[in-house]
């Protein structure tokens, strides 16, 4: 049987995962990455996207924004500004991801703060 990885996910509100999966694929800003276990420590600063836990076949889909993972010997810990599942990204939560997203577009003037809101809006437009 394969090693598993030890993954974490907090937002200030709770915590959304906490269990030992096969892989992780995270939204960073210079890229999505994937996670397995053993993987070689760094940090990187999450991009808003789509965060997918794979495990025994399985997938799980959460949308993130703001935040750091942190890879480690132990595992993987993102902490999220915000989190939730796909399947709670709908009514008022949306709406608001939706009316965020669009406001830091706006606001955005360095380039790399633009193609970050822009991914963001262009996530949110999928659901």
């Amino acid at each position: 049987m394969a090693e598993k990885l030890t993954f974490n996910l907090v937002s200030p509100e709770r915590e959304l995962f906490a269990d030992d999966v096969d892989e992780v694929i995270v939204p960073g800003v210079e890229g999505e990455f994937g996670v397995l276990a053993d993987h070689s420590p760094f940090m990187s600063v999450l991009a808003p996207g789509l965060l997918v836990v794979k495990n025994g076949g399985t997938e799980k889909q959460l949308f993130v924004r703001g935040g750091f993972a942190d890879v480690t010997p132990a595992g993987l810990t993102v902490l999220a500004e915000f989190a939730v599942p796909v399947e709670e990204l709908k009514g008022d939560v949306l709406v608001a991801q939706k009316e965020l997203a669009t406001a830091d577009l706006a606001a955005a003037e360095e380039p790399d703060a633009v193609f970050q809101a822009q991914k963001a809006v262009d996530t949110l437009a999928a659901f």
